[in-house]
């Protein structure tokens, strides 16, 4: 795990149950305001209650725990995505939407009780040391004992993390050796981009995972060399993106929509009407241009696909989008915490706020989210998303009110439906095995130069009896019940493999070779 990621190497699963929490990346207004700028004095009301229950409830009450749900309570009335910030989480938070964190550049996995070093960031503190993919870490600073116990990732993470400029001793099992070694905290780069490569012939590929500082000119890094290499139809995966800061998406959309255009504009009661246009000639107005969607797909990212489906720019495919509409603005407060709070919604260009109805309050918007889910994995197209319906210039119907929905509906994978299918990632057995079979194997895969070379090898071997073997017997008994899905399990497993080696690039070209629907999702070759 990324120290500062809580994400589980892609799972599926963990993709879904984080968006139900609202979209915590959001559309997101750059600025740290102070509230106290605007003249804010405590609420009288509000104190008494609070002092009233610090001093005479029946049990102790932890202020700062009171206190934070109180704020989220009240701001959960008015919206789902207002929300109060407490100071502790307020660095982890606003991380989320940088370009870099302040750490040593490693992803771990926790297997049974050993803490397994799963990736090592190239050039960061910890390559820098020597530290390797495979290394069990054992202990830091001497006396923090990682491995031999069970942590909660966040932990772990906090143990190891740190300020730029501080550093951490770390005691390593490498085989049977015990390796002790010193590593310096950096400020360690966190792309927004997480693959970018040619799919075939003409036809480029880039994934964006969310709209953080420097997003867009890491698309431009990506999007550059695709067009040197002849680059003539573009694919944009946002699947799984959140959003982000509203600026990079615009910039993104000027790259792709030619003349002098609106792409977005701002709305509130307390914020006037503002308007994002294009600016410049951008590097790819010309090509064909598909968008890959899908149920989490949210905020600045249906930004950027209203934009180009309200301009007749794109092909939206996959399915409806999360629907959200609203813009924060995030507000310094005095006790170190932050609001973020919504001001403003965003229209596309025809006019359309995507925004879902949250009028019977956050637990059912919540809910709604987890329907949809359910639905599309299912196959059944959420029709209620569509809303109001706006005719584009040439003629196009598109809709408001509850997402982005497609011009080309693909159906999503149904296995986490089934509750063995869930056990089966619960169990970490995919990681475990993938990681394992990688360290046993290691002299292999450092010949491997490409994930094609790696392809054309490892789907000519069987990897699902080799499974049941590494199994414990509950996850052989699991197994035995998804003998239907295997060949979607053993493709999950040479993703990861993939990704051990190339990382996040490795892990996508893996999957989407491999995945049906993605190969659905793609234009006709011409």
């Amino acid at each position: 795990m990324q120290e500062n990621n809580k994400s589980n190497w892609f799972l599926p699963l963990s993709y879904a149950i984080i968006m139900i929490v609202g979209v915590a990346l959001g559309v997101f207004i750059k600025g740290n305001l102070s509230a106290s700028s605007f003249g804010l004095k405590p609420q009288n009301p509000m104190e008494e209650i609070m002092e009233i229950v610090r001093s005479k409830y029946v049990d102790a009450v932890a202020s700062d725990s009171l206190e934070n749900k109180l704020a989220n309570f009240y701001l959960g009335g008015l919206d789902p995505h207002s929300v109060y910030i407490p100071p502790a989480e307020l660095t982890e938070v606003n991380e989320q939407l940088t370009a870099n964190y302040k750490g040593i550049g490693i992803e771990f996995q926790q297997f049974r009780d050993s803490v397994f070093v799963a990736y090592v960031i190239k050039d960061g503190p910890a390559a820098k040391a020597g530290i390797k993919t495979g290394d069990i870490l054992l202990k830091a600073d001497d006396s923090i004992q990682l491995s031999g116990k069970h942590w909660e990732p966040d932990a772990i993470r906090q143990k190891i993390k740190g300020p730029t400029g501080t550093s951490v001793k770390l005691t390593l099992l490498r085989g049977q050796q015990i390796i002790n070694t010193k590593v310096d905290r950096d400020n360690v780069p966190v792309s927004s981009i997480d693959a970018s490569y040619m799919i075939r012939d003409s036809l480029g590929y880039i994934r964006i995972n969310k709209f953080a500082d420097r997003t867009y000119e890491a698309f431009m890094q990506a999007l550059d060399p695709l067009v040197q290499k002849g680059m003539k139809s573009l694919v944009i995966d946002l699947r799984g993106n959140g959003g982000g800061i509203l600026s990079e998406a615009v910039a993104i959309a000027d790259e792709l929509i030619g003349g002098n255009k609106l792409i977005v504009y701002t709305q509130g009661l307390h914020s006037p009407r503002m308007e994002y246009n294009t600016r410049r000639e951008g590097l790819f107005e010309e090509g064909e241009l598909t968008i890959l969607m899908d149920e989490s797909s949210a905020s600045a990212s249906e930004v950027l696909a209203g934009a180009l489906q309200d301009w007749d720019r794109a092909t939206i495919v996959g399915r409806t989008s999360f629907g959200k509409g609203l813009v924060q603005q995030q507000f310094r407060l005095s006790n170190g915490g932050a609001l973020r709070l919504t001001t403003a919604k965003y229209y596309t260009p025809l006019g359309r706020n995507i925004q879902r109805s949250y009028v019977n309050g956050k637990s059912a918007y919540e809910h709604a989210f987890f329907n949809r889910v359910t639905a599309d994995a299912k196959g059944i197209p959420d029709s209620v998303a569509k809303g109001k319906s706006y005719k584009t210039a040439k003629g196009h119907i598109v809709y408001g009110g509850g997402g982005i929905y497609p011009d080309k509906w693909v159906n999503g994978h149904d296995q986490f439906l089934d509750s063995n299918f869930q056990m089966l990632w619960e169990q970490n057995l995919i990681n475990d095995f993938a990681f394992q079979w990688y360290l046993k194997h290691l002299p292999e895969f450092n010949n491997f130069k490409t994930n094609k070379e790696f392809l054309l090898v490892y789907e000519k071997i069987d990897l699902w009896s080799p499974m049941l073997t590494f199994a414990t017997p509950m996850q052989k008994a699991i197994l035995n019940k998804l003998v239907a899905d295997k060949g979607y399990i053993r493709n999950q497993v040479l993703a990861m493999l993939s990704r051990i080696k190339w990382y996040k690039e490795g892990y996508f070209e893996t999957m989407n070779a491999l995945d049906t629907n993605f190969n659905a999702m793609l234009p006709e070759s011409k």
